[in-house]
């Protein structure tokens, strides 16, 4: 079974996790949610996280793929899937291109998960702060 996952921040391609998640995954498209959401820069890792909270912040782009159950299990794995505060959500992305919304997950995370803030609300993620698991102390 597959299953279609969007991406907005470090998993997007030329980001430091795209290899490690989604080397061997199906590139669909460029797409934006259809609601707005709060996605923002915040941790102590300057990590992009975007908050369940529809109706919030603005659209968010990036890269939808199709994944099987194993680069999911791996997505899931990378994005702390279980731990307090990080879940997988369905909501609907549409193509930047044209064309009908599709369903996809989105890993999301708690507001307390955000703390310190590093930027506003951001439409497209582009910031090079993020550090890499190896990377931190």
């Amino acid at each position: 079974m597959t299953h279609i996952v969007f991406v907005f921040g470090t998993l997007k391609k030329g980001f430091p996790l795209h290899e490690a998640g989604l080397a061997g995954a199906r590139f669909l498209r460029s797409c934006s949610t259809v609601a707005p959401y709060p996605m923002l820069v915040a941790g102590p890792y300057f990590a992009p996280m975007m908050f369940n909270e529809p109706g919030v912040g603005l659209r968010v782009r990036g890269e939808s793929y199709e994944v099987g159950a194993g680069t999911l299990a791996e997505l899931d794995r990378m994005e702390s899937l279980g731990k307090p505060g990080n879940w997988r959500l369905p909501l609907q992305v549409s193509p930047v291109d044209g064309g009908p919304p599709v369903s996809a997950f989105a890993y999301m995370k708690s507001r307390w998960l955000g703390q310190p803030v590093h930027s506003g609300y951001l439409a497209d993620y582009q910031d090079r702060r993020f550090i890499a698991f190896g990377q931190r102390r």
